[in-house]
């Protein structure tokens, strides 16, 4: 036998296989999932909350300056800067969240199986 019918008889026998393959690749299973989400929405630019947390804290370190003598009053002061800070952060979220609305949107995504 020459080369060429090797080559032929060799195509011959491998070209259902080849043909196959691809289509086996293509039994994977693809679908688009969608679902309502609920997105808040607050209206505000600081979602960190920085304003309500700095005046918290100069307004609490003020408070506990007038407490106290010595390290004592470094302390109360440090101390009521962050308690202060803590509860101007909790008033700022509460005043966001009351001015909060909600939308409904659609968002999808593929899934492959």
């Amino acid at each position: 036998m020459n080369k060429s019918r090797i080559l032929v008889a060799w195509l011959v026998l491998a070209l259902p296989a080849l043909i196959a393959a691809p289509a086996r690749a293509q039994e994977r299973h693809h679908r688009v999932v969608c679902e309502n989400v609920q997105v808040k929405h607050n209206g505000s630019k600081d979602t960190h909350r920085i304003i309500g947390t700095g005046i918290g804290a100069v307004a609490g370190g003020l408070l506990g300056h007038q407490v106290g003598g010595g390290k004592g009053k470094t302390l109360a002061t440090v101390g009521g800067a962050v308690a202060g800070g803590y509860v101007g952060n909790r008033v700022q979220k509460s005043a966001q969240d009351r001015k909060a609305y909600y939308t409904t949107e659609r968002r999808c995504h593929d899934v492959y199986d």
